[in-house]
């Protein structure tokens, strides 16, 4: 197995063009973290995760505390050693795992992560960002025009004013693109349950998580009235709550993240027990870097067939694949031969903080 010679941290801060509203806040700018390891055979490995304040019970701080003992304590030791590492802590610490577990599945060649070998669209799904009913209209007209064919709607604030924006949003598409709403856990049991029976079918394809990611029975009983499937995500945090949402009634998705699956071949294998169950698989992480977003890419390649809401580097003004991730008619383009590799300068310019472990180092000391 390959030997890791060293780990490179960094914690970025990455404004994005304009704030996106969520029911968890309006975020301008993201604090991830994205670790770069090598072997002593010269691969290169590289992971990144962002926390955001409210869906995850992490905290941007811990994660960064979390894989500063780590990475120190994975030099010198192989891959298979620094991934059982992790086993313990990959349901309270996901996100942060997830940073090292996937550079150590990077350097150990993993086929999920290697370019195909004809260059291959992923389609990606865009949010309709206003709240104002004026600038609806247009924000939906660039959208479709740029060739995007799922659009996500952020409810969870005020039934009946939802309720009249998704509906202007229903006759502005006019069937083009297939709508899915997120709540991001913001309606109580009750306001959840009228806004859902209250949804028009009309291209409707999903509405995500309506309560708080705890309270499976209050999003039990969203989904048991709802007009449209409810799509599980802020609850699900692995294999045995992908298996607690199949036993919902009314529940027809689950969206996983490589932020809560911590590793590219678990992501793969809890979409494809999504569909063993009986629901549908979506995929993806709307605030993440363009690491993170060709992470999922990858995995999205060979695992999904809907829109991924891996779109999150679309937002972002600043970009760290030293080859940037392509965007095409809606979609993430995986280019064949594709090499991902990291833009030094821009990390070192929006680094907040960076920490590097060696062997060398070490044998200095």
């Amino acid at each position: 197995m390959p030997t890791i010679q060293d780990i490179t941290l960094y914690r970025l801060k990455v404004p994005l063009f304009k704030a996106y509203n969520t029911k968890l806040g309006a975020i301008t700018e993201l604090d991830s973290i994205v670790a770069e390891a090598h072997d002593t055979e010269g691969r290169t490995g590289i992971g990144e995760a962002t926390v955001i304040p409210g869906y995850t019970h992490e905290s941007a701080d811990g994660a960064w505390a979390f894989v500063k003992d780590h990475a120190e304590r994975m030099i010198g030791k192989d891959t298979a050693w620094a991934k059982k590492s992790l086993d313990p802590h990959r349901k309270h610490d996901p996100h942060a795992a997830s940073v090292l577990q996937v550079a150590c599945e990077m350097i150990e060649d993993n086929p999920i992560l290697k370019a195909p070998q004809k260059e291959t669209p992923v389609p990606i799904l865009a949010p309709v960002n206003s709240k104002d009913l004026a600038e609806i209209p247009g924000e939906i007209e660039e959208l479709i025009g740029l060739g995007f064919r799922t659009l996500k709607i952020k409810v969870g604030w005020d039934v009946d004013t939802d309720l009249e924006r998704v509906a202007l949003i229903q006759e502005r598409n006019r069937g083009r693109a297939q709508l899915r709403l997120d709540a991001n856990q913001g309606f109580s049991r009750e306001d959840g349950k009228r806004f859902a029976a209250a949804l028009a079918k009309d291209s409707m394809q999903l509405f995500e998580q309506p309560c708080k990611a705890d309270d499976w029975e209050s999003n039990a009983a969203v989904a048991a009235v709802s007009s449209v499937p409810v799509m599980m995500d802020e609850s699900i945090y692995g294999f045995e709550d992908i298996e607690r949402a199949g036993k919902i009634k009314g529940c027809g998705f689950v969206k996983l993240k490589i932020g809560k699956m911590t590793s590219v071949d678990l992501l793969k294998r809890g979409l494809e027990r999504i569909g063993e169950l009986g629901m549908t698989a979506v995929l993806g992480n709307g605030a993440a870097t363009d690491i993170g977003c060709w992470i999922e890419a990858c995995v999205g390649r060979v695992a999904i067939k809907n829109a991924g809401e891996m779109h999150g580097y679309l937002k972002n003004r600043i970009q760290f694949l030293r080859d940037p991730l392509p965007f095409k008619d809606g979609a993430i383009v995986l280019k064949a031969g594709y090499q991902a590799a990291l833009d030094h300068k821009q990390l070192e310019r929006h680094a907040t903080a960076r920490e590097r472990y060696s062997r060398i180092s070490r044998a200095a000391e």
